[in-house]
């Protein structure tokens, strides 16, 4: 019976392939022509032959109240997707405080807004164990160009001396220079700890005190260039007495008219799939705007990266979030890098770096690939990195299966508002014995802001992005590839209808279709004078496989399967089914997405079904909610099942 299904199914679809065939061939060509060039495009890549080859776009367009900037995406594990807006890219809305986040659900194609009680615009989020969206940063303040900034101001460090105890400085503190006389007002409070007393390690002798230091964002008190700033200088705290008075003190560079960046937020919040609504968690100890977060191999949460309360890059001070008591401690050691860098865990409980990240920061500190052991801080750089000073931008996926850790890194751009791109991809593979990256199939165009999503066939999907930053020139690549994992070829199919670049993403669905969101365009033209509209449609991306037989069926499992563990599920194909997936529900912002990860598991037939076994790596198999896929042999994947691996 299984054996005669299997065969109907092929049977089916050679005879369909055969049906259009027999139809196009009994047309006369140059009538096709007749409809006009868009009417024959659209016809053509309607026909069965074709989407079985190359896959198939529709646009998805919410109605008018329900549409937002999506920023943010993540795939919950009730089958939903969280579109997290936050301010938008919109500075009106965040005066206004509007942020905003949906649900929406792809099968029932229902859309509900969500009560949002930051804002999450360029916020940081990964996947947690109980199926829980961790999220965490957001935006404290729009950046102002300069022209815009009518008060200096800028970043002051403030020293304590006082070994005994912190200090405490509140907003509205003055600073008054030594040798310039100009005052400066804090914006915020800040906590200053206290000093650490310093000995000599080879007498053991008392040598002094290493001051505790505080960063606050400071402003002059009166507009204009006058009171800006031009070299360094100690700044008295008005308001301190006595011991207070001589141990605390400020020391700030240029306070200017620059332009001043984004401002982060600490606070965290986890999004629960199945009440659909926000729970905030301990706040973080650093405001961050633009982190990466990624799983650990005891589950816990590192957050990495981002701007702070003062616009600046935070100063390699990362950190971890416990989920079972909700809250963050800094780790032992410092590193930094730019801002969203594609760092996620190895098998071996290390932590690889593309050295792929998505923007600010210095351009010559912490962007080099490399791994790094977050026990002991040590980072082996790692080399054959082509084009490797444009990596701003780039994507990075974890190749499936993720037992190979083979990683490949996507296109990406020079730092800042660069116009360079890149066409290159790179692999490289991690278990080998002296990793080095070497050079995959290029790209048609330098490519900034690709969209990846992994497939349940082992392929990859990549499409979208732009030549220039931010699409200037109107540079969008209305291109889509498949690359094969195995074979390492890359494929052109079907042209995607909507340009995609800075704020997009995709989310590889349920039901093994693909959704792409976003795009924020500096200007709608190529002499870049129109300004850009943001892109609030979804796209759906339908690949070749579900174009041929019918999905084979899968149902009856346990929904939890412990690593190193069988289960058994029910199907009415397993005679033609040749591999099984667990696929991590992807989380992406940013030319990031940490969690995507597909895990092969091996399978054996059983009567009526098949029986998976979970591999025992608790680096490779990270706690958490997991869809679960098989694939026939013609490569057509099953519908996923949702599993829990604990």
């Amino acid at each position: 019976m299984k054996d005669r299904s299997s065969r109907h199914r092929r049977a089916r679809r050679i005879a369909i392939g055969a049906a259009v065939v027999v139809a196009l061939a009994g047309m006369n060509g140059p009538a096709l022509y007749r409809f006009g060039s868009a009417k024959y495009h659209d016809y053509k890549i309607n026909q069965p032959e074709y989407k079985a080859a190359n896959g198939k776009w529709e646009i998805v367009e919410f109605p008018e109240e329900y549409r937002q900037n999506t920023i943010h995406a993540a795939l919950l594990r009730t089958g939903k997707v969280l579109l997290i807006a936050g301010s938008g890219n919109n500075q009106d809305n965040f005066d206004a405080k509007k942020f905003d986040t949906r649900i929406w659900d792809p099968v029932k194609k229902t859309i509900k807004k969500i009560d949002t009680p930051k804002d999450l615009f360029c916020t940081g989020h990964t996947q947690l164990a109980n199926g829980n969206l961790l999220i965490a940063g957001g935006t404290k303040r729009y950046e102002k160009l300069k022209g815009d900034v009518t008060k200096a101001g800028g970043l002051m460090i403030v020293h304590n001396e006082n070994p005994d105890k912190p200090i405490t400085i509140p907003a509205g503190t003055k600073f008054k220079g030594k040798e310039n006389g100009k005052t400066f007002v804090s914006k915020d409070p800040v906590v200053v700890e206290r000093a650490k007393k310093t000995f000599d390690k080879e007498t053991g002798k008392f040598t002094g005190n290493e001051p505790g230091l505080g960063r606050i964002y400071v402003e002059a008190q009166k507009r204009g260039a006058k009171y800006e700033t031009g070299t360094e200088d100690n700044y008295t705290i008005q308001g301190l007495k006595g011991a207070d008075a001589r141990n605390t003190y400020g020391i700030a560079q240029k306070l200017a008219l620059d332009k001043k960046d984004f401002q982060g937020i600490k606070d965290a919040f986890e999004f629960d799939p199945v009440a659909e609504k926000y729970i905030k968690v301990d706040p973080m100890k650093e405001a961050r705007w633009y982190p990466t977060l990624t799983t650990l191999s005891d589950g816990k949460i590192l957050s990495l990266s981002g701007l702070d309360e003062i616009g600046q890059l935070v100063p390699g001070k990362n950190e971890v979030y416990d989920p079972k008591t909700k809250e963050w401690t800094y780790t032992a050691k410092e590193r930094q890098f730019p801002t969203y860098p594609a760092i996620s865990l190895m098998q071996n409980g290390k932590l690889f770096y593309s050295g792929a990240n998505a923007g600010y920061g210095p351009d010559d500190i912490g962007r080099d690939p490399g791994i790094w052991d977050l026990k002991t801080n040590k980072f082996d750089k790692l080399s054959g990195m082509s084009d490797p000073k444009l990596l701003e931008t780039a994507g990075t996926v974890l190749l499936p299966p993720a037992q190979d850790e083979k990683y490949m890194v996507i296109g990406g751009g020079g730092v800042g508002e660069s116009k360079q791109s890149s066409k290159k991809t790179r692999i490289i593979d991690l278990l080998a014995d002296d990793p080095k990256f070497v050079d995959g199939p290029e790209l048609d165009k330098g490519t900034r802001y690709p969209q990846y999503s992994i497939l349940p066939d082992d392929s990859v999907l990549v499409t979208g992005g732009s030549e220039d930053y931010r699409g200037r020139g109107d540079s969008n690549i209305l291109e889509a590839r498949l690359y094969d994992a195995k074979s390492n070829d890359m494929k052109r199919v079907a042209d995607p209808l909507v340009g995609r670049n800075y704020h997009s993403g995709s989310i590889l669905l349920p039901d093994g279709r693909v959704m792409v969101f976003g795009s924020d365009s500096l200007y709608s033209d190529k002499a870049n004078t129109k300004p850009g509209k943001f892109e609030q449609r979804i796209e759906i991306y339908t690949p070749p496989y579900l174009y041929g037989d019918a999905q084979p069926t899968l149902s009856d499992g346990p929904e939890t399967i412990k690593r190193g563990e069988s289960a058994t599920f029910k199907s009415e194909h397993s005679s033609s089914i040749k591999t099984a997936r667990l696929i991590r529900p992807s989380a992406s912002t940013h030319v990031t997405d940490i969690d995507q990860r597909s895990i092969a598991l091996d399978v054996e037939k059983t009567d009526g079904g098949i029986e998976v076994t979970v591999p025992k790596n608790r680096n490779l198999v990270q706690s958490g909610w997991y869809m679960l896929f098989v694939t026939d042999d013609q490569g057509t994947p099953s519908k996923a099942q949702w599993v829990k691996v604990p």
